[in-house]
Formats: structure tokens, sequence, C-alpha cells
């Protein structure tokens, strides 16, 4: 055999084993994920980093980053339903973590402002420069990155967390939750003493906001609990620096304020577990989950054994949490994470998107009756 049949022997076994691993690299072991009876999960889409998601008005699916510092953005109608390929319609921002949708525009938060992408939709493949909305937030990448959504008053809803583990600072402009008009004006604080939410939902009926919280870290393995909280008015405290999951003191900040000054959460969680949740309003899962809150556990990052990496569910009854249970399980093996859940969208047809920064994907949860 002549040396150029060897040469092109050998490129095409090479080429044939690259493209192997890339198929490999694609799998991922979804059937280690354990959901119940009549519930499955698919791979939706690679998405390098995906974190927080929105929907546009014509199907398109938009997905934050944090560390990639891209914006995708993924067609969803159309004759596939799965493996859909992203596209960036924008690069090297500064922890584009949020992402929001309205009246045609898309609204992404870095760490200290908001862009907004007008007319994204028809422009998917050359966007237009975005507009700043608001620049004003600080410029703390500690908590810095933001989860962003409009809520049923019209207004956009951004938290700036403690720029810190533990610390008490200004309460006007950190570890609060902000809200601000559509055009970046009139910015308010709508609730303070929290550390760190990147996942919040309003009610569907009584229209009130829910948000997740991150503890602080170094108490230990177990304290303090992650929390869901209910702000059911604007004005109410936490509890941040000084009590942690409704009454637990800190041993430095405890002293000057007790707990009972403060709200207490409406369901304790793991601790450092806790991100994006949100409200089921499909009508694809059984009727019993109609309302309920689905919890994406990203996991505990500096836990001797690793927690979360899951996804709960929490029943509410006259505003009460009544039941937080496991709904998917299996990112975790062992002592070794494959996956860490991000955000939970609810698609129109009732499926559920999840996102998978670890993973680097989006899953499809679906029912089948």
């Amino acid at each position: 055999m002549n040396r150029r049949k060897l040469t092109l022997m050998a490129l095409s076994l090479f080429w044939m084993s690259a493209s192997a691993a890339a198929n490999a690299a694609e799998d991922l072991p979804l059937n280690k994920i354990h959901l119940p009876p009549g519930f499955e999960i698919s791979l939706f889409a690679k998405v390098p980093n995906a974190r927080s998601m929105t929907l546009g008005s014509n199907g398109t699916l938009f997905v934050g980053t944090r560390t990639a510092g891209n914006v995708y953005a993924i067609a969803t109608r159309g004759e596939a339903t799965q493996n859909k390929k992203p596209v960036v319609i924008a690069r090297g921002l500064n922890m584009p973590n949020g992402v929001a949708f309205r009246d045609g525009a898309l609204y992404v938060a870095e760490v200290n402002r908001v862009l907004r992408y007008d007319d994204i939709e028809s422009r998917l493949n050359a966007p237009s420069q975005p507009a700043v909305v608001n620049a004003n937030f600080p410029s703390d990448n500690s908590h810095g990155w933001k989860f962003i959504a409009f809520g049923p008053d019209g207004w956009l809803y951004v938290p700036v967390g403690a720029p810190c583990n533990i610390c008490e600072p200004d309460s006007n402009r950190y570890a609060n939750l902000q809200r601000m008009r559509v055009d970046g004006g009139a910015p308010e604080v709508f609730a303070r003493g929290i550390r760190n939410t990147v996942g919040f939902d309003w009610h569907p009926q009584t229209k009130q906001l829910w948000f997740t919280d991150n503890g602080r870290d170094r108490l230990g393995d177990d304290v303090p609990p992650d929390e869901l909280n209910h702000a059911a008015k604007a004005g109410l405290h936490f509890g941040y620096p000084h009590c942690h999951g409704g009454d637990i003191a800190d041993p430095e900040f405890g002293k000057s304020r007790p707990c009972k000054e403060f709200t207490p959460p409406a369901q304790k969680l793991g601790p450092h577990v806790a991100l994006g949740m949100r409200f089921y309003t499909g009508s694809m899962f059984p009727a019993e989950y109609r309302n309920r809150i689905f919890i994406a556990e990203h996991g505990s990052w500096n836990r001797s054994t690793p927690l979360g990496y899951r996804i709960t569910v929490v029943q509410l009854k006259d505003n009460q949490a009544v039941s937080y249970k496991p709904f998917a399980e299996g990112w975790l093996q062992g002592s070794r994470a494959w996956g860490r859940p991000v955000d939970i969208l609810v698609m129109p047809d009732g499926a559920l998107l999840v996102s998978d920064d670890e993973a680097g994907a989006i899953y499809r949860i679906a029912y089948k009756k």
C-alpha cells in the first residue's frame, strides 16, 4: 500500500475517532434521572453554561449565561422539538445571567446594568446595538449576577446580592430586590434582607411574589438553610445579615437585631442548594401540580457531602407551604455531580425546560398520560 493511501486511511481513522468523541460528548446520562411515574426527560438543546431562560412572543427561547459572557437564542417552533441549535446574539458581556422579554424586546442583566435589544426576534442573526436601560447597579462581582423578570405590575424586578459572604452593606444598594419601570426609571427597593436571590415568580392567582434565597456560607454543612420566601407586599425585610432561616441569629450580626423583627421563610430548603424557581401554570402535568412551585436546586459548592443537584416541588395551601419533595434526581451520583439545574421555564405546551450550566444543556420534562 502506497504512502498516499496510508495517509488517507490515517486521516479517515482520525476523523472517525474525532467524530465519535464529539458524539460521545453530546451524550448525557439522562437514564440516571429519576422522575415520578409518567414523566420523562430528554435533551432539548446543548447550550454552554446555560442559566436563566425566557420565551419570546414568537417562540424564541433566550438563554443567559454567567461565565460564558454570551446570550443565546433558540427557535422552539418548527418540525423538530428537540436538539435545537443555539444562535449567539450577544458576546463578551459581564455575567449576562438574567434575561426577560417584553413587547418584542429582550432585556439582559449584566452585573451593573440592564440592556435592551429591540425587535430581537426578527434580528437574531444581526441584532442591533442594545439600549442601556439602567447602568446604576453596583459593579461588585460577588453575587452580582442577576435573575430578572417582569412582574404583574409591569415593572422589571432586578435583585442586587450582598457583595460578600456575610457583611452589613447599605440596604438601599445591596442585599435587596429592586424594581423599576420598563424604561429604567423610578427605581425603588421592593424587599430587603435578601442575601442572593436568583429565582422568583408570582403566584398565578394572588399575583404575590415568591423567591428563593441562598443562605450564607461557613457556618457548617447544615446551617443555615436556603429559603423559599413569600413577599405578600412591598417593604418586607427577610433577615440578612442578622438572621438566617427565620430563627438562626448570625454569630456576628445577630446581636443587633433579633430574628423576630424579620419575615420568616415560607419553607426552609436544604443548605447551600437553592437557585431558580417557577410556578407551574401548564396543563400537561396532572392537575395536582397546578400552581405548585418547582425549584432548581443547583447544589452545594463547599459542603463536605454534596447536596442538591435536583429539582424539588413545593405545594402551597392558603399561602403556606405544606410539602417540599424531590421531583427529579440523579444529577448527583455519589459524591460527584455531572449536572447542576439552574432555572426552570414552563413552555406553552405545558412541558418544563430545565437549564444546566454544568452539563451545558437544556432538558425538557414532559408527562405522558
